[in-house]
């Protein structure tokens, strides 16, 4: 049993309450992801070429892979694995890339949302609970405040460290070198498939994917007590670099593997065993490796594809009846 990689950063009274909040727009959210938006689809629609196409595929796996789901999900907030602090800075640094956020949001939003998932009952904005373009709208474009938050603390290896406060301050400048170099390498399309596209394309499909991966999909494990539990969300594995199979990451969080069962596509995973393999990670933590949870019960409730697919028509079906105004159903 290994219990070093386990933090708590998250101090909840008995008055803290993750139900009583408002749903605030951010102005500079956004203005940033929309602008993103704008660049995408104009810019994108003007400007395509096979090689700009090609850099914002090559671009985007590697921000999304090591940057994101390595560098800031399991090693920065879940502490899954080490690794040598020059790489840890360049992984988060990539994550940066992807426009979520800077180190210190990410962790307090993470942090924030995990807590309330955790209660019985929590915010629709914690629980994916609202109709697909209103939870759009709530997690791209505005910010909660709860009403009585817990207080969230930062260990000081992170509180302390200045690279990381850089990385914060300037989370949106850091994609101003990267659009300097694709255009002098491809132009203006270098910088609309290479800086507009992928964050538009990241941050959409980070958000979708987290909307999908707690309303359907299969469940191996429950989490007791909890309001919100996570899914599997099947055939998602190569495209969401393995952050799919998250009923599995709410079961085992300090685990740096998250496609458990045969055949589950798990890219992130396999970037750690590259790494580990050239001693570059050490102390990798496995669900077997994990203390005991007396929360954490099998579940079984497998969810066919089938009626994955059904569920995902009614939500678009229910889209087109309030948001087209032709109302006709999808077949």
């Amino acid at each position: 049993m290994n219990t070093a990689h386990k933090m708590v950063r998250v101090y909840a009274t008995e008055e803290a309450n993750p139900c009583r909040g408002r749903v605030i727009w951010s102005p500079t959210k956004s203005v940033w992801i929309l602008s993103m938006y704008l660049g995408a689809i104009v810019g994108g629609w003007l400007t395509f070429s096979w090689a700009v196409f090609g850099l914002f595929v090559v671009t985007s796996v590697f921000t999304l892979c090591a940057g994101h789901s390595v560098g800031m999900h399991r090693r920065l907030i879940h502490n899954s694995f080490k690794c040598p602090q020059w790489l840890e800075y360049t992984l988060v640094y990539f994550g940066c890339l992807i426009g979520l956020a800077g180190p210190f949001s990410i962790i307090y939003m993470h942090e924030l949302r995990d807590w309330s998932q955790r209660q019985p009952r929590c915010h629709d904005y914690f629980a994916s609970r609202q109709p697909l373009l209103k939870d759009w709208f709530w997690l791209l474009n505005c910010n909660i405040r709860l009403a009585q938050p817990p207080t969230i603390r930062y260990e000081a290896r992170i509180a302390d460290d200045k690279i990381y406060h850089l990385l914060e301050r300037t989370r949106y400048l850091q994609q101003i070198p990267w659009a300097v170099l694709f255009y002098f390498m491809f132009g203006w399309g270098g910088v609309f498939w290479g800086i507009c596209m992928r964050v538009s394309v990241g941050t959409t499909g980070h958000w979708l994917m987290g909307y999908f991966a707690h309303r359907w999909g299969d469940r191996d494990w429950e989490v007791k007590g909890a309001g919100v539990q996570g899914y599997n969300v099947p055939r998602c594995g190569l495209i969401t670099m393995g952050e799919c199979w998250h009923n599995h990451h709410h079961a085992f969080p300090e685990s740096a593997k998250l496609g458990i069962n045969p055949g589950q596509a798990d890219p992130g995973w396999w970037l750690i065993c590259l790494l580990q393999q050239v001693g570059l990670a050490w102390d990798i933590q496995q669900p077997e490796m994990l203390p005991a949870r007396t929360n954490l019960i099998r579940s079984w409730s497998y969810r066919p594809q089938t009626l994955v697919g059904a569920e995902v028509m009614r939500e678009l079906n229910s889209l087109r009846k309030y948001y087209c105004p032709f109302r006709s159903r999808l077949r």
